[in-house]
């Protein structure tokens, strides 16, 4: 087992950084997601730790050792591809056996080594099939087998489950975390697009943006505590609603102001908000905390909305309303009894609202 440590890690294409200036500490047995839209430089960062692609500038290191000028091989790391990466013409057997036999294991020990596996995994049955006989879930099992018999310090998984339908993404990730937690307790980092799957995997999470750190924590810390409005928007779905607004006084009060909206700053924002009086900036709230009002709600937090768009999920409803020239997705119960074209009260949680400065896009705590 081992920790993973990024200093200063760049990557460049001609003129162009990939990832440029990541810092990461992963800790020992540490399952570390890093999640973030195409493009944003997370499987490049895993390329270099895995030694798949040159490093520009910067260190890894794994466990003890600077790893920079290793090959592959000698970095003691197993990876599990988007594409399972298995032989076609081999068997089950032959390709969870196949790296053991490259690095001259005992032939009882491969053997043990792989039945342990097939059966951690389920999959002890089809050890005499080939890749084409198998579902999509069985070969991203296999693919996962051939890295756990390798006794790996580290575990890498490039985007394992994208190509699985979206019933079994869920089975698999269930089960992804119940071998982490339960059985392996081997440091993983794990890249996806998908922040549902960061969410609900990731010990801690790094948000990428344009090859650059955008925040680091826990799954409930991205939620509730974004450090700036690209994580607000990219953590949570339904997405964050963002509402152009002003800061205004008025009563002694202050007031986020947008075309049909008004809502009182919550009282612990007041001392953060009063440089901002007169000031556009942006409003954040999820579609959880916005509720259909009741009698009990302050009037300054409660508004009225035009239903656009009723979607009804069983458990809850999604509202894609209209306030003004704002568009507003609120999450309700569904209780709720409304119909596209109504009209609707809806109310602010009240210490659930975010703000951001326009200029820098940075949170206001």
């Amino acid at each position: 087992m081992a920790q993973v440590v990024l200093k200063d890690l760049n990557k460049k294409f001609d003129e162009v950084y990939a990832v440029k200036d990541v810092n990461l500490h992963i800790r020992d047995k540490e399952f570390m997601v890093l999640v973030g839209p195409s493009g944003c430089g997370k499987s490049t960062t895993l390329r270099m730790v895995a030694g798949l692609e040159e490093i520009t500038s910067g260190e890894v290191h794994i466990g003890e050792r600077l790893v920079n000028d290793l090959p592959p091989k000698d970095r003691d790391i197993a990876m599990v591809f988007q594409n399972y990466a298995l032989y076609p013409h081999m068997t089950v057997y032959d390709n969870m056996a196949f790296g053991l036999k490259m690095r001259k294991f005992p032939k009882s020990e491969i053997e043990t080594r792989v039945k342990d596996a097939a059966t951690l995994l389920g999959i002890q049955d089809l050890l005499k099939r080939k890749p084409r006989q198998l579902s999509g879930g069985q070969r991203q099992r296999v693919a996962v087998g051939r890295a756990i018999v390798r006794h790996p310090q580290v575990f890498l998984f490039d985007e394992p489950l994208s190509n699985l339908d979206a019933k079994l993404r869920v089975q698999m990730r269930v089960e992804l975390k119940r071998l982490h937690h339960d059985r392996l307790e081997t440091t993983v980092i794990y890249v996806t697009h998908d922040q549902v799957e960061a969410m609900t995997l990731g010990d801690r999470v790094v948000v990428m943006k344009d090859g650059l750190v955008q925040q680091v924590g826990e799954p409930l810390e991205l939620y509730s505590k974004p450090r700036n409005k690209f994580v607000a928007g990219f953590i949570g779905s339904p997405a964050m609603n963002f509402i152009d607004t002003t800061i205004v006084e008025a009563g002694g009060a202050l007031y986020a102001e947008a075309l049909g909206l008004r809502v009182r700053v919550p009282p612990d924002r007041v001392s953060r908000l009063g440089p901002y009086k007169g000031r556009a900036m942006t409003l954040g709230i999820r579609p959880e905390d916005l509720r259909e009002a009741g009698g009990g709600d302050p009037q300054d937090l409660v508004f009225e909305a035009l239903v656009e768009v009723v979607e009804p999920l069983g458990s809850e409803i999604l509202l894609d309303t209209r306030v003004g020239n704002q568009t507003l997705v609120a999450r309700v119960d569904p209780t709720v009894r409304t119909r596209h074209h109504q009209k609707i009260r809806l109310a602010f949680v009240p210490d659930r609202i975010h703000f951001f400065d326009n200029t820098t896009d940075e949170a206001i705590a």
